[in-house]
């Protein structure tokens, strides 16, 4: 992969670093039930990235003219093969650190179903996985600290 020009590593104030000169962005998308059940796309990541090994969502470094819905679009059609043309944005939620920041860019799919799948060296594996079994996988740190504030946008959305 060629470096892009958001990509770099940006030492917080919070006393942690973050991917995304520019700030990241990922797509928490999710998919109406009942048949198959209400799910949302997780991404388990590579061995080889931050926190390996964890699921969290499609996502990562915005790029300097990107908004973070534009930023989110590209990262899950480029890490899990979402088209963006079956999306329709929702919401976000924005974790905001002064310096730096992460707009989880909340959407639904406009059809009943749409396949996932890796599509670049980040991915060990894309899945939709029901909402009932999302905390039950080893998440990424700050995926897993926002799930419960993410989970229930989702729900009202799908309802």
């Amino acid at each position: 992969m060629s470096p892009r020009p958001g990509d770099g590593w940006v030492d917080c104030r919070c006393g942690h670093r973050h991917w995304g000169l520019h700030g990241a962005a990922g797509l928490l998308l999710a998919r109406p039930g009942p048949d198959p059940a209400p799910a949302v796309v997780l991404q388990h990541r590579a061995e080889w990235t931050h926190q390996g090994g964890t699921w969290g969502i499609p996502g990562g470094a915005r790029e300097p003219h990107e908004t973070a819905v534009q930023a989110a679009l590209r990262e899950a059609a480029e890490e899990a093969g979402v088209d963006p043309a079956l999306v329709r944005v929702i919401g976000e939620q924005v974790l905001d650190h002064v310096d730096w920041s992460y707009t989880t860019v909340l959407a639904v799919l406009t059809v009943p179903d749409a396949e996932v799948r890796p599509t670049d060296a980040e991915s060990a594996e894309i899945a939709w996985v029901p909402l009932d079994e999302v905390d039950r996988r080893p998440l990424l740190t700050a995926f897993a600290e926002a799930w419960p504030v993410l989970r229930p946008r989702i729900e009202n959305a799908l309802s």
